[in-house]
């Protein structure tokens, strides 16, 4: 409903008598959805079928889109966001007339981008990335005099940012200084990746971590979408899921036990620490996302305390660096039964207590209840129902108003007292007499 609003700037909508209102379109989107504050205020640049909004801010990793054509939310972008992000590197170098890298200049931008266009072509069904290369489809003999998506979005850019620019002193000096520190990051990593990449090929052909699938994501097969990679704690959980998967489409890779927690770090230690390292790698992630070997990217962590942390660390690692992966529904955490019900006719495996319950009472007081306490106990055959078809997957869901940055802080910083009280104030009591008579 936001977006809506946002895209038809002006216009009220109500849903369920709560009103959908934006003066200033796209901008207010990016006002109300980014995380921390713009190294300088938000350029807004309207101009025909063509709006977007853009800063950069601290900490961000890559940059970053809310993208639209024609009111479709295209999450996996397309030609325009192709077109605006290869646009604004080229009349930024033109402006400052030096040869700053591309990536320089983008890594932090955070931008809404919204596109009309006569008769789009999306490349799924889903229309969630854009293909068309023209601003109108092809005339009936088969010619197309219809202005380049590209050369539209780069002559607007042109126009506006670079008159923009000239006008503002204070955003010139702000986005050279991030642009002249992402170099220098950029330039302090380039000997450790190099060395980082060179281990990485060595150890790719006989890594014990990874149990590598056949097909992948940035594939052509049709089972691409399947692909799926298992981040299991420890061997024995690995060992498990690596007998009772589909060798096709999923993937294990095996943690030593509690990664760092990279909370606050550079991206050097992607390249430093051995473990995320070689995880980068095997997601095929160091230079782009877009080459993502894998669709689904599944934590898969025991039912106790140390596998809630240790999927707290894994958390934090693909927000801290890699939050898109996040944001475009790749990172999963996978259920696994808590207990295993039956008697000599029935089993179920239930996953909360008022499962175990309702299946001990159809079994009958003769019931035999197992706990899981680690997925090591669980056998392969029995395993192979958990990541089946039927697999429970729960998805990680960053919501818009939640600031990763805050959020990570609060979760994974060192304010340990202000979370002990939070935890004391919120501690519940439970009865465990049923679970002793197990």
């Amino acid at each position: 409903m936001w977006n809506y609003a946002y895209l038809n700037r002006g216009l009220s909508l109500i849903y369920n008598d709560k009103r959908y209102y934006s003066k200033n379109g796209l901008l207010d989107l990016l006002q109300n959805n980014m995380e921390g504050e713009g190294l300088y205020p938000i350029i807004h640049i309207k101009d025909g079928d063509f709006e977007a909004a853009f800063t950069h801010v601290n900490g961000q990793s890559s940059d970053y889109f809310y993208s639209f054509v024609n009111g479709q939310h295209t999450t996996e972008g397309g030609t325009h966001q192709s077109a605006f992000r290869e646009g604004y590197a080229r009349v930024v170098r033109e402006f400052y007339q030096k040869e700053y890298e591309p990536a320089d200049i983008r890594q932090g931008l955070i931008c809404a981008l919204c596109v009309r266009i006569q008769e789009p072509v999306f490349e799924a069904q889903t229309k969630t990335k854009l293909g068309s290369t023209h601003l109108a489809p092809n005339n009936p003999d088969g010619t197309n005099d219809s202005p380049f998506l590209k050369t539209y979005v780069f002559d607007i850019l042109k126009r506006h940012l670079d008159n923009y620019l000239h006008k503002n002193p204070e955003t010139v000096s702000a986005l050279q200084a991030k642009i002249q520190a992402n170099e220098k990051e950029r330039k302090e990593i380039a000997g450790i990746k190099k060395a980082a990449r060179e281990s990485a090929k060595k150890v790719s052909l006989n890594n014990r971590k990874l149990r590598d699938c056949r097909i992948h994501l940035n594939t052509n097969h049709e089972k691409r979408l399947e692909s799926t990679i298992f981040i299991t704690e420890g061997d024995s959980a690995s060992g498990s899921i690596t007998k009772s998967r589909d060798v096709q489409t999923q993937a294990v890779f095996s943690l030593r036990g509690k990664p760092l927690n990279c909370l606050g770090m550079t991206k050097k230690v992607c390249y430093e620490n051995e473990e995320f390292n070689l995880l980068q790698a095997a997601l095929n992630i160091d230079e782009d996302i877009e080459n993502l070997r894998y669709n689904n990217i599944v934590i898969t962590t025991d039912a106790d305390v140390d596998g809630m942390h240790i999927r707290l660390l894994m958390l934090t690692f693909f927000l801290q660096f890699y939050p898109d992966l996040v944001r475009n529904g790749h990172v999963y955490i996978l259920q696994t039964p808590l207990f295993r019900v039956r008697n000599k006719k029935e089993t179920y495996y239930c996953y909360s207590d008022e499962e175990r319950i309702s299946a001990k009472e159809k079994c009958g007081k003769q019931a035999e209840i197992t706990r899981f306490k680690g997925l090591g106990e669980i056998s392969p055959d029995e395993f192979r129902g958990f990541i089946g078809p039927n697999m429970r997957l729960e998805p990680v869901i960053l919501r818009y108003d939640f600031g990763i940055k805050e959020l990570l802080e609060y979760y994974m910083g060192k304010n340990t007292m202000e979370r002990q009280k939070f935890i004391i104030q919120n501690l519940r009591i439970e009865d465990d007499s049923e679970m002793d008579k197990m």
